[in-house]
């Protein structure tokens, strides 16, 4: 049996040179992160098999949160979770000295893997637009980006040493597409090609869809009715108005028989008492992204079963549809009994700030656990990928995060993460340009050298 120690948080003093920056609280912390990369590499390398012991273990199941105790990790799943368990032979041991262990992070809804660079349009797959401009609305539901998913996307590395190692892949909506944007799917950060669990449907709503639907909110409506009208064969596929393939009906079919989630995107407080009527008549399993003024509504949602995913830091009325934006938002939909995830929305290059969202939430009244649940439980179960991910249990994958402190404060950073029980390397293509250009001696040349004085 090996065993490793991860170091107390105490670190080495610094040299005079990174000694005058460190006053930053940012680049203490990078220095905490140097100090143990070292202590993890070796790490990578090992085995799936791991003992961490002595952790404060956040379940997010029904077990909550467990102090000193320990899990043990074997061939990529979580084996036991329990007080003095036993290493076998050649197992690794984490002695994680009371810190937190929890779940690898929901991303929320991103287009991580599907934007490199928004401004440069080789790199940007998360939006289909067949038609020409607004009146020639192209609705393909068979649109599925996860296709386009690039798991060497220099984001994933990013997020994933932030303890985030999950995201739903949203679809976007643009001129010459449609209100229904298509679907996506759960992808883990692991470098793995495809994607898990069972789709997702997106549809936008509200004032991002006017240009989409003749400029109102009512003809919204009117379109969703008439695609069900054709998925479900009331017009015929011949018909002069009709609007969907024949793969868009067979897509849009599977939904409505309850084969898979629909997110809609909106906010204003009337758009979503109208989308309640609306999925209650059609009978169909749906979630919210934004929802804005969604705590208006907070016991019609409860009594729907509706999970809303929120950004807690959107707290201001920006536009018409947010007038009653609130940073209790979270906490009011929770005090009613509605499952809150946490999303930024489209915030690819900055998902590792989800929990930030989440922290605010508590901030601002949400109770701790439920915060946690918000990037970990509630995900999984509202996108099918329960038994997969957001949870350490029995038999659960062991994607898993040491914290140095409370994930949900930004003071504290991730320490280690494991994907199937497999240590990363805590780098990406960010720290090592830090590390280029915080010390000298790298052998080396600086890209952009100061000028000669």
């Amino acid at each position: 049996m090996s065993r490793r120690r991860i170091e107390p948080l105490s670190i080495e003093p610094l040299s005079d040179a990174v000694a005058a920056n460190a006053a930053t609280r940012g680049l203490r912390r990078s220095a905490l992160l140097l100090a143990l990369i070292g202590a993890c590499a070796s790490f990578a390398a090992s085995a799936q098999n791991v003992l961490i012991r002595n952790a404060t273990v956040h379940t997010a199941t029904a077990q909550g949160s467990l102090e000193q105790t320990d899990v043990l990790v074997g061939n990529g799943v979580v084996r036991a979770i329990g007080k003095g368990l036993s290493a076998p032979a050649g197992a690794q041991v984490i002695e994680a000295e009371g810190r937190p262990l929890t779940p690898t992070l929901f991303g929320g809804i991103s287009e991580i893997g599907l934007e490199e660079v928004s401004g440069e349009k080789s790199t940007v797959d998360q939006t289909m637009a067949l038609g020409a401009d607004t009146k020639e609305m192209t609705v393909r539901p068979e649109f599925d980006v996860t296709l386009a998913y690039n798991p060497d996307s220099v984001l994933i590395p990013v997020a994933r040493i932030e303890g985030i190692g999950w995201t739903l892949l949203g679809v976007g909506t643009a001129t010459g597409g449609s209100i229904v944007a298509g679907q996506g799917g759960v992808e883990r950060l692991d470098g793995g090609p495809d994607p898990v669990g069972p789709r997702v449907l997106f549809v936008r709503l509200g004032k991002d869809g006017l240009g989409l639907s003749g400029s109102s909110r009512a003809a919204q409506w009117m379109i969703l009715d008439q695609l069900i009208d054709e998925a479900r064969g009331r017009i015929a596929p011949g018909h002069h108005a009709a609007l969907l393939t024949p793969a868009g009906r067979s897509t849009l079919l599977k939904y409505l028989d309850g084969g898979g989630r629909i997110v809609f995107g909106v906010d204003r407080a009337a758009d979503i008492r109208q989308l309640l009527r609306w999925s209650a008549r059609h009978r169909l399993r749906i979630a919210i992204a934004g929802g804005g003024e969604a705590w208006r509504l907070a016991p019609q949602l409860a009594a729907a079963k509706v999970p809303v995913f929120v950004n807690p830091l959107s707290n201001l009325p920006s536009d018409f549809d947010q007038v009653g934006a609130s940073m209790e938002n979270a906490a009011r939909l929770r005090a009613a009994g509605v499952a809150v995830g946490f999303s930024e929305g489209g915030a690819s290059h900055n998902a590792r700030k989800v929990r930030q969202l989440a922290g605010n939430a508590v901030a601002a009244g949400l109770p701790w656990a439920d915060g946690l649940a918000g990037l970990t439980r509630v995900p999984a179960e509202a996108f099918g990928v329960a038994g997969q991910v957001g949870a350490i249990a029995p038999g659960q994958r062991a994607d898993l995060v040491l914290w140095s402190g409370d994930p949900l404060d930004v003071a504290h950073v991730a320490l280690q993460v494991w994907m199937d029980g497999r240590a990363i390397e805590m780098r990406s293509r960010q720290t090592e340009l830090r590390d280029r250009y915080l010390h000298g001696d790298t052998g080396l040349p600086r890209a952009y050298p100061a000028p000669a004085r």
